[in-house]
């Protein structure tokens, strides 16, 4: 990577143009509710010009504004909670699998009811089932 040396004058000249842009775009972590929104505005303009497309030059903005935005979000949103069947539904539709092909939770009979609540998964079938799809048990309790 190559050392880049700035003067004086590109020192001033990215103060004054940092100076514009952070006057219209939050460019710090977001704290409240109303920067959220703020930011998110910014966001769907910058993506309306053109801003999703690597080529132009607002991809990088759009970037870092998509990171502080995410960074809100996931300190201020609840994890949600999904049920043990609805995972699996999501796995085996990821997959390509039928209540058939998961011999290792039991029959087709026996999935038909986990995926419709009336049978919970038990340990062993969590455990397989985490190996086969390469996910944490947790994401079946």
């Amino acid at each position: 990577m190559e050392t880049m040396t700035l003067t004086r004058a590109d020192v001033d000249d990215l103060a004054e143009h940092l100076s514009a842009i952070s006057a219209r775009i939050p460019l710090q972590t977001i704290r409240s509710k109303r920067a959220y929104k703020t930011a998110t505005a910014a966001m769907n303009a910058l993506l309306d010009a053109g801003g999703a497309d690597e080529g132009n030059p607002l991809s990088t903005l759009v970037s870092l504004l998509g990171e502080l935005i995410a960074d809100y979000e996931d300190a201020h949103s609840s994890p949600k909670t999904i049920s043990p069947a609805d995972m699996l539904r999501f796995l085996m539709d990821q997959h390509g699998l039928s209540q058939g092909d998961l011999p290792e939770v039991g029959s087709q009979g026996v999935v038909s009811e986990i995926l419709n609540g009336k049978r919970d998964l038990n340990v062993r079938q969590i455990r397989l089932l985490s190996e086969r799809f390469g996910v944490g048990p947790q994401a079946f309790v």
